[in-house]
């Protein structure tokens, strides 16, 4: 269990307090920003009617989110939001799967990555919500059913970063710490390169995907 607990970190005096940097996260996070930017280049660099093996897998991604965040709200709103669920999905996508390499940890696994994930979208959701409705149309709503209601109302809304953020951490940090249990009682032998294949590949797109959908929903809450 050593391997958890071996974390890198960066310290930072700050009026009198410090503040603390979690280098593996910040490292492995600039790491999967630079293979997304790749990947866009590549795919986008030869463009054809008769796509390669990048193009195609870049289109099919695009298209079937635009699809998901296009039934979610609506044509006119898909265009505006689309690009950011699509590149929330891939980004998460990729965190979750570089653990799969050496030396390589998922930037996920860390709570400050999902948590902020959580904030960007619970900020996105009610910016699109004032926007779509106004601002006095928006505060009413917190009001409903009666207007009492409405400190619950408020922390309602705050519990969602709370569990879409704790639910992908927990996963991704689960996923970890029973691979590290199994490998210890195996040596490595056969089950931990199946369940790296599973939390890694498997678990990790399940996660990607539903913090995505979930994003989604709360837009979609919010303007309608």
């Amino acid at each position: 269990m050593q391997e958890l607990g071996k974390v890198h970190q960066l310290i930072v005096p700050f009026f009198g307090h410090t503040m603390t940097f979690n280098l593996d996260a910040i490292l492995m996070t600039w790491i999967v920003i630079i293979v997304l930017l790749l990947f866009g280049f590549f795919a986008a660099r030869k463009r054809s009617i008769q796509a390669g093996p990048l193009q195609l897998v870049g289109e099919m991604l695009v298209s079937q989110i635009y699809s998901l965040t296009e039934d979610a709200l609506d044509e006119k709103m898909a265009k505006t939001y689309a690009p950011l669920v699509c590149a929330l999905f891939m980004f998460l996508l990729f965190s979750n799967w570089i653990g799969m390499f050496p030396h390589m940890h998922e930037p996920t696994k860390d709570l400050n990555t999902p948590l902020s994930l959580g904030l960007m979208g619970f900020a996105i959701a009610h910016y699109a919500g004032i926007k779509e409705k106004g601002l006095k149309a928006y505060t009413k709503e917190y009001f409903q059913p009666i207007f009492f209601m409405m400190p619950l109302n408020v922390i309602g809304e705050l519990a969602k970063i709370v569990s879409i953020s704790f639910r992908l951490f927990g996963n991704i940090m689960g996923g970890s710490i029973i691979i590290l249990v199994v490998s210890y009682l195996t040596y490595s032998i056969i089950l931990p390169p199946f369940l790296y294949l599973f939390f890694s590949v498997f678990v990790g797109a399940v996660q990607a995907f539903v913090f995505t959908m979930l994003t989604i929903v709360y837009i979609s809450v919010q303007v309608k």
